[in-house]
């Protein structure tokens, strides 16, 4: 009899959550008559505005994966913003990605020296790159932006759009049998239509970039050391490996896609840099991280959650109680299983929210809007309550190495 292999298993796992994930939205959708819940535009906005989230996210894996924990990825991705906005308006949209980049490794790297170099707490020092973000780029936006045409002081000129791409051959004929409103069949059709919807360059770019994260992580012996890094810093230092070289490399990359996540926010999110654009990304991508288990797959995933949950506050208030009903479903499924497991009090207390948010879908028939505004928010404390009793961080994530002194 043949055994599954691993890959085997985490595909069939992979599968199944698809399935169970795709039948609660089709309930959803069905009992609260809301189309847009499983639409073409909802699934393809949702990817869009997972980007720069799943991009801060896969920083913090960089930079947490070698032992450093970066909560300066929101001035980082702030830096991006401007430095894409300064130089997208004056010489275009490929040179404002570049410029990002730039900004936001310099960042990180200044973060690096800090905490590797002088041993500075990390969560002060990314505090203060927080600050520092937010208040330089303010600084510079007055001098490069007050006189520029189309400009201001919170906000560049308009930066030149990046091409997308709409596979039509593929996402008219699924967006068509989306609209004919069956059962699991037209929401599977409506999530697949949204993948070849509108995809922009940067997008791709993330999706590559997710995969080759994996790849060199996992797979190579680069990855291997970085990883040493943040499990223990000591062994590997005596088995040879520079470990402080691999925190800067690895510090320095988290930036870099920081910055990459604020390019996507200033060209491809309103075509201009505009103060306070990030609204706290940076923070909501070290949320996926950690949802993610410091793994590329698992960040992306909740990434995607976030994504979707902002793209249906933003299409249509007819879709809160949609959202409503969903997120009932989702808690008392939760509650369910985390109660089979053992964790009555949390599943208990989760099992309540579910029920408060059933019974107002059920006895309301207005939901407030601001039930969407917060809905990422809540999202985040949820699934950070939910999914902290089985995550593992890096062993050595935050600790201050000093090389040559002993654990």
């Amino acid at each position: 009899m043949a055994r599954i292999t691993l890959p085997q298993a985490k595909f069939v796992r992979i599968l199944f959550f698809l399935l169970i994930g795709v039948t609660t939205l089709s309930l959803a959708r069905t009992f609260a008559d809301s189309g847009d819940l499983s639409s073409t535009g909802t699934f393809g906005a949702a990817i869009g505005l997972a980007v720069p989230i799943g991009l801060a996210g896969l920083g913090g894996i960089w930079s947490e994966r070698s032992g450093v924990a970066n909560i300066g990825l929101e001035g980082m991705m702030i830096l991006g913003t401007f430095g894409a906005g300064w130089a997208g308006w004056q010489w275009g949209p490929w040179v404002a990605i570049a410029a990002a980049v730039t900004y936001g490794a310099l960042g990180a790297l200044i973060f690096a020296i800090v905490t590797v170099s002088f041993g500075v707490d990390q969560i002060i020092a990314g505090t203060a790159i927080n600050i520092l973000g937010l208040g330089l780029t303010q600084f510079l936006a007055k001098l490069a932006f007050e006189n520029a045409p189309g400009g201001g002081q919170t906000q560049s000129p308009p930066v030149s759009a990046l091409p997308s791409f709409t596979i039509t051959e593929i996402s008219e004929p699924l967006s068509a049998l989306q609209k004919e409103g069956i059962f699991f069949i037209s929401d599977a059709a409506g999530l697949l239509s949204g993948l070849f919807y509108q995809v922009s360059i940067i997008t791709l770019i993330a999706i590559a970039l997710f995969i080759l994260t994996a790849f060199i992580l996992w797979k190579t012996s680069f990855g291997l050391r970085v990883r040493s890094a943040g499990e223990n810093p000591w062994a590997a230092e005596s088995l040879g490996v520079s470990v402080y070289k691999y925190k800067y490399i690895a510090v320095t990359i988290s930036g870099a896609l920081a910055g990459l996540a604020g390019a996507y926010l200033a060209i491809v999110g309103t075509n201009v840099y505009r103060e306070g654009q990030t609204a706290g990304r940076g923070y909501i991508g070290l949320a996926t991280m950690i949802f993610g288990n410091w793994r590329p797959g698992g960040t992306a995933a909740g990434a995607t959650i976030f994504g979707y949950i902002n793209a249906l506050q933003l299409r249509d208030e007819s879709n809160i109680g949609g959202l409503t009903l969903l997120g009932a479903i989702i808690l008392i499924g939760i509650a369910v299983l985390m109660v089979a497991r053992g964790m009555r009090g949390t599943g208990a207390a989760l099992g309540l929210l579910g029920a408060a948010l059933m019974s107002a879908f059920l006895f309301t028939t207005k939901m407030p809007t601001e039930v969407a505004l917060v809905a990422p928010y809540v999202t985040t404390l949820l699934v950070l309550a939910t999914a902290s009793q089985s995550l593992r961080p890096p062993a050595a994530d935050g600790v201050i190495y000093r090389r040559g002194e002993s654990h």
